[in-house]
């Protein structure tokens, strides 16, 4: 039984789309497309150097230009602040009297204990504030 080129370049790209599927690394996934470029160029009738260069060409091209979109959109990508982070700059309500020794705020849907970032300042009930810092679970508000 002889086997044409072109079957062994698309036995290789299974192979390659196996581990690509079961580690989820694109690279086997850009080797895999490189065989099927190759396994083409071996059925239109090119030789054993030209379907390994293919293969070489399209495999590095690919990895190239994936792994640098890749990157330009990792940084790039929004940073979402979580926890704390998330709550400070926010606006909250004053529910109880907020002065520099204590009171409490609605803030995320939350009854806070807050304290004013002046000691000298106070804030009553109904306004609105801004959450400066999280001391613990105290919000600091101005």
């Amino acid at each position: 039984m002889d086997i044409d080129a072109w079957v062994w370049w698309l036995i290789g790209a299974v192979g390659l789309g196996i581990p690509l599927v079961l580690t989820a690394m694109p690279e086997f996934g850009m080797f895999a497309v490189g065989a099927l470029a190759a396994s083409a160029t071996a059925a239109l009738g090119g030789g054993i150097v030209a379907q390994v260069l293919v293969f070489v060409v399209v495999s590095v091209a690919l990895t190239a230009v994936v792994r640098s979109i890749a990157n330009r959109n990792r940084d790039q990508r929004p940073q979402h602040r979580s926890g704390i982070d998330a709550l400070k700059g926010r606006t909250a309500v004053v529910v109880e009297r907020v002065d520099g020794s204590g009171g409490r705020v609605k803030l995320a849907g939350e009854i806070w204990s807050a304290r004013a970032l002046d000691a000298d300042a106070a804030y009553e009930p109904g306004s609105q504030v801004d959450v400066v810092d999280i001391d613990g679970a105290t919000a600091v508000v101005m």
